[in-house]
């Protein structure tokens, strides 16, 4: 089957292309592009076991071959680097493209190929939930699961100290004891999750305030949901708001930082860009995860993408010209 998604920089050089192929078990997806990638995806759509015949066992990465940029050379700012988020956005494109794959599969009548690509659609799907799921760490249902565990816990501390079992019965609130503490925070998170209030939209540009980068907003979670090694090796305990306020997929401009590729940005560390700013802004994601740029030089997120986040869509102010009205006049 022939390719029928890439990727490319937005003055339309292509960067990456995909190509499916049927095996005995499954299906292999490969890669192929110009030397902008280093490995592209090492060959390998996905890093899993049995080439994408598993289900729950997706991974992506991807890596550049820019040298330089700007600066000419690495900056501190790749302690916001984060191979979470840039996972996230790669699955994302993988759903839309495979997708896109089975209604073509579909057009020329090709219905074995159809289904094959609809399931393999549908473990990404899955996988995709799942990391959702994992992300937020925090519905209700969660807490719910965690108060009922702990109230199972407090019936057997209650058995061990009749049958004068001490030892256990110490263990036991140990263990209720971490869990009340679980069950808060993810109430808390739950809470975060439903009221959240975001300073920034999709396809907003904006500016670092420590690093002074220029990005693009392409995802955002309500409170920080990276890794515990991660929040301590970019230093979130030292931010006035900690973890528990907006962070933010931020597309770094390659030629800005051509080693950060996607930063996870806390909201106190970004500024709006006020004045319009229509200078190039180079990265292969833009080309699937945006439409175009709008009157502002901000860029038009997909539907898909506006979907995936629960985001509206955004109309810019409208600015009257000054010529028009002087011919009105």
């Amino acid at each position: 089957m022939q390719s029928l998604c890439h990727l490319s920089t937005t003055n339309g050089a292509p960067l990456l292309k995909t190509s499916w192929r049927k095996i005995d078990r499954g299906l292999f997806c490969t890669f192929s592009g110009n030397s902008t990638f280093t490995e592209l995806f090492s060959n390998k759509g996905f890093w899993g076991k049995n080439n994408l015949e598993k289900k729950g066992d997706l991974s992506v990465r991807a890596a550049w071959r820019f040298f330089g940029g700007r600066n000419g050379k690495s900056t501190k700012a790749s302690i916001e680097r984060s191979e979470a988020a840039n996972e996230d956005i790669l699955l994302f494109f993988f759903q839309l493209d495979l997708g896109t794959r089975v209604q073509y599969a579909l057009n020329i009548e090709q219905y074995d190929m159809a289904k094959m690509l609809r399931d393999k659609l549908i473990e990404v799907e899955t996988d995709i939930i799942k990391q959702q799921q994992a992300k937020r760490g925090s519905s209700k249902s969660e807490a719910q699961d965690k108060e009922i565990k702990i109230l199972t816990l407090r019936a057997d501390i209650q058995k061990a100290i009749e049958t004068e079992n001490y030892d256990l019965a110490a263990k036991l609130r140990d263990q209720v004891s971490t869990l009340e503490a679980e069950a808060l925070a993810a109430s808390a998170k739950a809470l975060a999750f439903e009221n959240v209030k975001y300073a920034f939209r999709l396809g907003q540009q904006v500016q670092h305030k420590v690093f002074g980068y220029r990005g693009v907003i392409c995802g955002m979670d309500p409170v920080c949901c990276e890794s515990k090694s991660w929040m301590e090796k970019a230093n979130i305990d030292k931010l006035s708001r900690g973890p528990n306020q907006p962070f933010y997929q931020v597309l770094v401009d390659v030629y800005a930082d051509p080693n950060l590729l996607v930063a996870y940005v806390a909201e106190e560390n970004l500024l709006a860009i006020e004045e319009q700013d229509k200078s190039r802004f180079d990265h292969p994601y833009t080309s699937f995860l945006f439409y175009g740029t709008d009157t502002a030089g901000d860029f038009i997120p997909i539907s898909e993408l506006r979907e995936k986040f629960g985001r509206p869509r955004y109309e810019p102010p409208y600015e009257e010209n000054d010529n028009d009205s002087n011919g009105d006049a």
